[in-house]
């Protein structure tokens, strides 16, 4: 599935009025549920929605989908490449799987999902980007310290800016 068929999926499933749908095809998974559908099953007036790949895709549209949770391992080399945002170490940089707005919470009278000293595992959600009315939870794929938080709560983000430093 490439960024084609996922934009041409989410603009037919906004106009349908479809709760839910999930979507399975060649080690690629997708959840889209309405707000109104979270909303009714779970009485909750916050709603996220949450869009991950499974696994790697591959080398051929890899390159063109914005993998969940991209994160780059840094390592104490000394031929970094120019552009590349490393920090010293052994600290590993989460950055942005897509453009939005970047939360540290569920809401604004909610605590953090996580805060410079917490520990965290794979799987815990860390943020929420919003993208086009749909709250993305964004979950860790390393377990680790979070070292230093890069972005302001409920500031736009770019596709792989750096979110946060772990240090595992």
């Amino acid at each position: 599935m490439n960024i084609k068929d996922i934009q041409e999926l989410l603009r037919i499933f906004s106009k349908s009025g479809i709760g839910q749908m999930k979507i399975e095809e060649e080690g690629f998974k997708i959840e889209l549920k309405s707000a109104d559908y979270v909303q009714k099953i779970s009485g909750n007036s916050q709603v996220y929605t949450q869009m991950m790949p499974q696994q790697a895709l591959p080398m051929s549209t890899q390159s063109s989908i914005p993998q969940v949770n991209d994160i780059t391992k840094t390592t104490e080399s000394t031929e970094a490449p120019a552009n590349s945002n490393q920090s010293s170490g052994n600290q590993i940089i989460i950055k942005s799987p897509m453009i939005g707005t970047f939360y540290r919470s569920s809401g604004p009278d909610k605590a953090a999902f996580v805060n410079v000293g917490d520990r965290i595992e794979v799987g815990s959600v860390i943020c929420i980007v919003e993208a086009m009315k749909l709250f993305n939870e964004i979950e860790s794929e390393v377990s680790g310290t979070i070292v230093k938080v890069l972005v302001d709560n409920a500031t736009p983000v770019e596709y792989d800016q750096p979110l946060f430093i772990i240090e595992p």
